[in-house]
């Protein structure tokens, strides 16, 4: 098979497309034709040597990519036969090797994919659809609501701002450039504004005509999350699931003692983490299935930006200039004969 693989930590271009073994399913595993695989920021950090979540440093040489989407094609010893030839997606954990035509993995971590997702959907929601669920799980909206979600063309924030609106609430989504406000206001944002310029925050306050914000999803923290809390009215909510300030890793969390909390009204919750796995009840698969759920109805429509697999690196670099917009997707040739 093909597949992407690092040999030494740094740059995107570190990243080589080449032939490799193929992997072998063991007892109770499977093994997956990949139809699309998950590109995930943290990829980019890893691949510069960074630890992450991770108990221990990532081991070279390695396939990087952690959420895949395909056909099965082949069976482990003791694995449910059933499972051959179905159309399934995964999140493999802790455990690399999404970057490739083929993909090994347990089949207790397998779902089905519906049958109105195509693979990158379905590996758009296997990963950013869960945390998003994630997420939600921390507050409840309405019709009441004013929500506003910065970064709002990103993955989590497409979803977001779908959420929000079938939900009634009046949403105010914000994003970099004229092309992603574009892409805001068709998602559905009853006001999409450019967070680049200076007066967005008059712009939002003039738009909703003296209403304040309910909720902020910050995602981005800095300057524009701060401005985006100065929005919040009494018993406004700020969620924080990210801190990507100007970049993509170099922001800062925004924080607030109890006593300001206090004075303005508001609360500030960190959602990311054991937190948000306890609130599922220590079963991330339950967020899992509630995502790929959500998707099957139609409630929620992921946005997706393809690139063939042999393009990771190109894939890495625009995720790091912010040239995307949602989630990045990896595809490797329908004939990987071909390749």
């Amino acid at each position: 098979m093909h597949a992407i693989r690092l040999h030494a930590f740094g740059p995107a271009e570190n990243l080589v497309h080449e032939r490799t073994d193929d992997p072998v399913p063991g007892p109770g595993q499977v093994r997956i034709a990949v139809a699309a695989a998950g590109v995930h920021v943290l990829d980019t950090a890893l691949r510069e040597g960074e630890q992450g979540p991770f108990p221990r440093p990532v081991e070279l040489p390695t396939i990087p990519g952690r959420e895949v989407a395909g056909t099965v094609d082949a069976l482990g010893e003791g694995t449910d036969p059933s499972w051959l030839g179905k159309r399934v997606v995964v999140h493999l954990g802790m455990v690399p090797g999404g970057y490739a035509e083929l993909a090994v993995t347990d089949a207790a971590r397998l779902h089905e994919i519906p049958a109105n997702l195509d693979a990158a959907e379905a590996v758009a929601m296997i990963g950013t659809g869960r945390t998003t669920m994630g997420i939600l799980q921390f507050t409840t909206l309405g019709p009441e609501d004013v929500a506003i979600v910065p970064a709002a063309a990103g993955g989590i924030g497409t979803l977001l701002v779908q959420y929000a609106k079938n939900a009634g609430a009046t949403v105010v989504g914000l994003a970099g450039g004229p092309a992603k406000v574009a892409r805001v206001a068709e998602n559905g944002a009853d006001i999409a504004v450019d967070y680049t310029l200076p007066d967005w925050p008059e712009t939002v306050r003039a738009r909703l005509d003296g209403r304040p914000a309910t909720v902020v999803f910050d995602s981005v923290g800095g300057d524009t999350g701060r401005a985006a809390v100065d929005l919040l009215g009494k018993g406004g909510r700020h969620i924080v699931f990210g801190w990507a300030g100007e970049g993509i890793r170099d922001g800062e969390p925004l924080s607030y003692t109890e006593e300001e909390q206090a004075a303005r009204g508001i609360t500030s919750e960190g959602v990311l983490g054991p937190v948000m796995l306890q609130k599922a009840g220590g079963d991330v698969r339950v967020l899992e299935e509630r995502a790929l759920s959500e998707a099957a109805t139609g409630r929620l429509r992921p946005a997706v930006q393809r690139f063939p697999l042999a393009d990771a690196a190109r894939a890495h670099r625009a995720i790091e200039t912010r040239g995307t917009m949602g989630k990045v997707v990896l595809e490797p040739p329908l004939d990987p004969s071909a390749v």
